[in-house]
């Protein structure tokens, strides 16, 4: 029988992605990788500077700032870098918008990725929905799994796009279908396209049916990393194939399915 440490390995994982609102970040330390990201869920789950002192004592960590957002404005209030410890890296992010006032969700968003990226030259750009100006920022691309990453992934590199790419994805290790629509239905139903197909009202967890659950269960496979961990690792594969360098899971599960 497979340890989960074994069965991460089995899917070509880079590296984890972890929310702070969901679970104790320091255990990343107890994760089968040398490198983790932090989301950014909002100022009141922004982990002390001790947490990601002794994290990057051990890992290459990589917190995302969100350019919009008080205290990581590169043209306005960035207070929050002094409290970021030497060694962490940054993804330098739009910002969702759950998550900014209606004052940051106003902010142009172009001259604050450029700005912060020539403030961090190691940065990585995560963005969704304006990959163009992720891309005129030269850095790190740090894009979000899609129906289309494997398309767009290959037209970079044809177009000769020779930097870093990286891809994140929510990723569940079954292919129970009740259990995939329970972690990740709902993030799947946010996408536009599926948004758009969904039945107006319908259930995007287990309670799914008809249309709904027909919808939901091929797009969280677009959307999100899912099944076995063969399987997973053969979408890993192709990805990496068409030209992604490292590919980041979020243990939409909890951080439990990824602990070694």
């Amino acid at each position: 029988m497979l340890t989960t440490g074994e069965t991460i390995a089995e899917t070509g994982l880079d590296a984890a992605a972890l929310k702070p609102a969901e679970c104790d970040v320091s255990r990343a330390v107890e994760l089968p990788f040398e490198a983790v990201a932090i989301d950014y869920e909002g100022r009141e789950h922004l982990p002390d500077e001790a947490t990601l002192a002794e994290l990057a004592s051990e890992l290459e960590v990589r917190l995302t700032t969100p350019v919009r957002a008080e205290g990581f404005d590169p043209l306005g209030d960035d207070a929050g870098y002094d409290r970021v410890p030497d060694g962490v890296n940054r993804v330098a992010v739009a910002g969702h918008a759950a998550y900014l006032t209606d004052d940051e969700r106003r902010k142009a968003v172009a001259p604050r990725l450029r700005a912060a990226v020539e403030r961090d030259p190691t940065a990585w750009v995560g963005t969704e929905g304006v990959e163009r100006l992720a891309l005129a920022t030269g850095a790190t691309q740090f894009e979000l799994l899609s129906r289309t990453t494997e398309r767009d992934l290959r037209a970079l590199r044809a177009a000769g796009f020779d930097g870093e790419l990286a891809v994140y994805a929510p990723t569940v290790l079954t292919d129970d279908d009740d259990e995939v629509l329970d972690a990740v239905g709902g993030y799947a139903a946010r996408r536009g396209p599926v948004a758009s197909a969904l039945p107006d009202g319908a259930e995007t967890d287990r309670a799914a049916t008809g249309r709904a659950r027909e919808v939901l269960s091929a797009a969280t496979r677009d959307y999100a990393l899912v099944g076995t961990p063969a399987e997973v690792g053969e979408r890993i594969a192709a990805l990496k194939d068409a030209g992604a360098d490292l590919v980041v899971g979020y243990p939409a599960r909890g951080i439990e399915e990824f602990v070694g």
